[in-house]
């Protein structure tokens, strides 16, 4: 505040004010190149459906392995993995009793993005429909391009594979 009253005082002898000084821009990303590595690790780990439904489906409540294996329809070890991801990502969190674990989401916030998500997602649909840059599917991407490996699983380092795990 005192800066800018002060850059609105004539300077000695010119007789013109100087402009207001306007606050520089703040950055939404991290200025290290390892931070804007960590923000997108943070959306590789939202970019598989099957994570994001888990999400959507343990937002209200907290569920059990096989309460979310029955509502996403993937094999019981496919869903631990995924589960096991979002929770390494620090999105989920897990609470054992007995024999049985029940995931939670961690944060409240996920649910914002989540949401945020949804709505940029709707209001760019023909956008997002027409994008030939990223896969639909990756499963599918190898049949389209033959002798490829789909991206969702190159191993090199700072990468998510198709469980979250990068090294």
């Amino acid at each position: 505040m005192a800066e800018q009253a002060l850059a609105a005082v004539p300077a000695a002898g010119s007789g013109a004010a100087a402009p207001p000084a306007v606050p520089a821009a703040r950055a939404l990303l991290p200025a290290a190149a390892d931070g804007v590595e960590l923000v997108a690790k943070f959306f590789r780990a939202l970019g598989d459906p099957a994570r994001l439904r888990l999400l959507e489906f343990l937002l209200p409540a907290e569920h059990t392995v096989s309460e979310c294996v029955a509502r996403i329809g993937l094999s019981q070890g496919r869903v631990s993995a995924h589960l096991a991801c979002l929770a390494d990502c620090g999105y989920v969190q897990v609470r054992r009793a007995g024999r049985f674990a029940w995931y939670k989401v961690a944060d409240p916030r996920v649910a914002d993005l989540v949401m945020l998500a949804r709505s940029l997602a709707a209001d760019n649909a023909a956008a997002l429909a027409e994008c030939v840059r990223i896969a639909p599917d990756p499963a599918a991407e190898p049949a389209a391009r033959p002798g490829l490996l789909p991206v969702a699983t190159a191993r090199r380092p700072g990468v998510l594979g198709p469980l979250g795990e990068g090294s």
